[in-house]
């Protein structure tokens, strides 16, 4: 039976007008000739459209002449590639569709670089992601995480600060698509960053039902909370900033190179890079350079050539080309990119840090604040999964914890019951303080300022580090369970754990909040729950009432797993 649908990738574009002739416009007429393109104009759609098909072809192969070389056997294989792209306009809005190489004939500058991200931190299952694509400002960095089955957004690592999200992949949530009509029970899944690659209607309605669903949700519906960190961090957009960051950029181009611009391999073309053995590179000339790789060097160069005022617009009409042979003929061509997008710089304004990437400024430290906040507020959940008795004034840390293991049933009191440290084994690590049935790590600490709270947020790393790193300490820790609690309580001999509850009582604080928290304590803590996500462990942060000894009896405080607050 025929497939209702068809995995295609969408861009949405931008500062066209809806219509054939300037959808036609915004195309390469070089190109089109050169690939001696076939131009339509469907009707089907009932919608303004374009749509170019063409063939590329070489007689032979690239790696027949050095193969029959190598061999002494002469073989010709020849290579015929297709392109096919359609433009439409729904609703007033321009969107692209490629096929087989069809995405070369859009042009990059027309993408809006954030349609298919957009539409993901709305959709995606927060705890389904299955690949992520994200740069570390300053850092010439890019770091590409996959997991085909899925895993939740904080094992991956990429919930900080100075961290821009370019891509991400997983499930998604119901939503009414063609293919979820024809799918039931079946996950859908979709990858979005530049472009939105998506099983998408094949019949005109069907198509266009598609499309006006996924404007809608990225018009109307809120990213959700596990992931509207990624619409934290985004590009300057002051014209007075800018202004300055630019002239400032090209003053510099004009310099000898001092090794403060750097370059990094443009997002949506990694895989381009893993198969490109070519690169031209066109700046300000009509002739190309040829070079293995890309070549900054040349580049740099080039842009230092060209008058004052002009150099950044320079390096915004380059080109750098990609391609799978020297000879680079059409067939091999696998990316045309600006040559700006190859660039990342840094720059200040006074005390303010400033990053081009990709062609676009972002200002490093600006969400550092509200992202710390955002971070340590989720620690706390609107109802604790635990809550603990009343800490008794002048009661020591010892006694309480044992206290709250004897009110407990299953529960292990675990303080000063510590392991020997790899490292120096002399030297002993406490993991926790109390040990709950479902093998959580409760940690506990009074503190009248942040440095007993930075002991125990390290406390926190450095047990979960162990656990996870030395077969040494878990056979010592499961050992010790096993022996302390009589035997009643046996964890697997490779038990790590997955989840941690911080336990705090804060002195001279009436109750524990995000606000409360004092102002070093929530960097640090924020920190650390960033580290132990990364690691798969979930981090919570519940308060301990305090109560002076002789207020009440103690017998009158009830306790238990999931009770109000004692009193």
């Amino acid at each position: 039976m025929a497939s209702n649908t068809a995995v295609r990738t969408v861009y949405r574009l931008t500062g066209v007008a809806p219509t054939p002739e300037v959808m036609l416009d915004v195309l390469d007429p070089e190109l089109l000739d050169r690939l001696g393109a076939n131009l339509h104009f469907p009707e089907a759609l009932g919608v303004p459209a374009v749509y170019i098909t063409c063939g590329m072809e070489l007689t032979e192969a690239p790696w027949c002449d050095p193969m029959a070389r190598t061999t002494g056997v002469t073989v010709t294989e020849s290579v015929r590639r297709t392109a096919a792209v359609l433009l439409l306009a729904v609703d007033g809005t321009v969107y692209a569709i490629g096929c087989d190489q069809g995405y070369r004939l859009i042009p990059d500058h027309l993408k809006d670089k954030r349609f298919g991200l957009s539409f993901a931190i709305r959709q995606m299952d927060p705890n389904m992601i299955r690949g992520a694509v994200s740069r570390s400002l300053g850092q010439a960095r890019t770091d590409i995480s996959l997991v085909p089955s899925g895993a939740p957004v904080p094992m991956l690592g990429i919930r900080d600060h100075s961290r821009v999200v370019r891509s991400l992949g997983g499930y998604l949530d119901d939503l009414p698509l063609t293919r979820s009509r024809y799918t039931r029970g079946r996950a859908v899944s979709a990858q979005g960053g530049c472009g939105l690659r998506i099983a998408l209607g094949i019949e005109p309605e069907a198509l266009l039902s598609d499309l006006r669903t996924i404007a809608r949700i990225c018009r109307e519906d809120i990213p959700h909370q596990e992931l509207e960190f990624v619409d934290h961090i985004v590009p300057v957009t002051d014209p007075t900033v800018l202004d300055a960051l630019e002239r400032e950029l090209d003053d510099r181009l004009g310099r000898p190179a001092d090794g403060r611009i750097s370059s990094i391999v443009p997002s949506d073309h990694h895989a381009a890079y893993t198969e490109a053995t070519a690169y031209m590179t066109r700046i300000n000339s009509t002739d190309a350079r040829r070079s293995d790789d890309f070549d900054l060097g040349y580049v740099l160069m080039r842009a230092r050539l060209a008058p004052p005022g002009r150099r950044l617009k320079v390096l915004r009409e380059g080109t750098v080309t990609l391609a799978r042979d020297r000879r680079a003929a059409t067939v091999d061509t696998l990316a045309i990119t600006s040559a700006l997008a190859w660039l990342e710089v840094g720059s200040s304004l006074g005390s303010r840090r400033f990053f081009l990437l990709e062609g676009e400024w972002y200002e490093g430290g600006a969400v550092y604040v509200a992202e710390s906040r955002a971070t340590v507020a989720a620690l706390f959940p609107p109802t604790p999964s635990v809550s603990l008795p009343a800490w008794l004034d002048g009661e020591s840390e010892n006694a309480y914890n044992n206290r709250v293991a004897d009110e407990r049933p299953g529960w292990l009191c675990l303080d000063t019951k510590n392991v020997t440290n790899p490292l120096r084994p002399r030297d002993q690590v406490e993991i926790c303080d109390l040990l709950m049935p479902d093998g959580t790590l409760v940690l506990v600490k009074r503190a009248g300022g942040s440095g007993p709270l930075s002991h125990l947020f390290s406390q926190a790393r450095v047990a979960v580090e162990l656990l996870q790193e030395s077969a040494r300490v878990r056979a010592d820790f499961t050992a010790k369970v096993t022996r302390l609690s009589g035997g009643t309580y046996a964890l697997p001999d490779d038990f790590t754990p997955r989840r941690i509850v911080l336990a705090m009582l804060l002195k001279n604080r009436e109750s524990l909040t995000p606000e409360s928290v004092f102002g070093f304590s929530q960097i640090t803590l924020a920190q650390t729950a960033k580290a132990l996500a990364a690691r798969g462990v979930a981090v919570e942060v519940i308060g301990i009432p305090e109560r002076d000894a002789d207020a009440l009896p103690l017998s009158s405080c009830h306790v238990g797993i999931g009770a109000g607050i004692p009193c």
